[in-house]
């Protein structure tokens, strides 16, 4: 009998609608028995709002606004912020929230320079409601964009903060890990060595392992369509680079993502 195994990201709302149904289909027989469903803004919440009564205690969703996209007007900012207030009970977490970090990576490119004010304003009000609501949250921040980030969770007192997908610095790791904020690690585990060395260094009761579906990834899931099943991949790789079986690293990164997100 499989292990239970929990996706601790992924964009569930963004994937086609026959492929969505395919992979729920398929979670328990995967031993899959949570996905914590991450919303892009106000629409992409709705849709996990919906999804999440569909499949009760499976699909578990956050509520938030993702930063790799243009701010709207604060009028519809007020709004999402209103609307995840009224639905706090029903989100376990706030997220995606964070700084535009690959947006900006890519303005610099085109020789254009980014504002960030406006989405590190948009992100204080954010973890501002989560602190009122005594909710995790869920960042998208990476290397220095993390350092900003780890300042406005000290700010808001905030110490469930959950990094999806990180890189970072060695002072910013460090950083991270004394505060207790978890991070997790992606199939890129596989075959990033960047990663993999953030995975040796990163203290092993403060890590989730997510797909963050439905982006695709390389090495051996070339071609393939991200499906939560490939958790147990990446847990299995993560306990190799600590000399755990797969079996020894799932029970322990199953504990580690329930004490986050329940």
């Amino acid at each position: 009998m499989l292990n239970p195994i929990i996706d601790a990201h992924i964009h569930l709302d963004s994937y086609e609608e026959h492929e969505r149904a395919k992979l729920l289909g398929e979670l328990a027989g995967c031993g899959v028995n949570a996905l914590i469903a991450v919303s892009m803004n106000l629409e992409s919440s709705l849709r996990n709002q919906e999804l999440a009564l569909q499949y009760p205690g499976i699909v578990r969703p956050a509520y938030g606004f993702h930063p790799e996209q243009k701010i709207p007007p604060e009028s519809e900012m007020d709004k999402l912020l209103q609307w995840m207030e009224q639905h706090a009970e029903q989100m376990v977490a706030v997220g995606e929230i964070g700084l535009p970090y690959y947006s900006r990576l890519e303005a610099e490119e085109r020789g254009e320079t980014m504002d960030t004010a406006p989405y590190i304003h948009l992100l204080d009000k954010l973890l501002a409601l989560a602190s009122r609501l005594d909710k995790p949250v869920v960042l998208h921040a990476v290397y220095e964009d993390a350092d900003i980030v780890c300042d406005l969770l000290e700010k808001h007192r905030i110490t469930r903060a959950h990094f999806h997908w990180f890189k970072g610095a060695p002072h910013t790791i460090k950083r991270m890990a004394s505060q207790g904020y978890y991070i997790s690690f992606t199939p890129d585990l596989l075959y990033e060595p960047e990663i993999i060395e953030l995975a040796q260094r990163y203290p092993k009761h403060l890590v989730m392992a997510e797909t963050d579906g439905p982006w695709p990834f390389e090495g051996p899931f070339e071609g393939q369509m991200t499906h939560p099943r490939m958790v147990r991949e990446v847990i299995a790789a993560y306990g190799a680079i600590h000399g755990l079986t797969p079996q020894q690293a799932e029970v322990m990164l199953y504990a580690n993502t329930k004490r986050f997100y329940y």
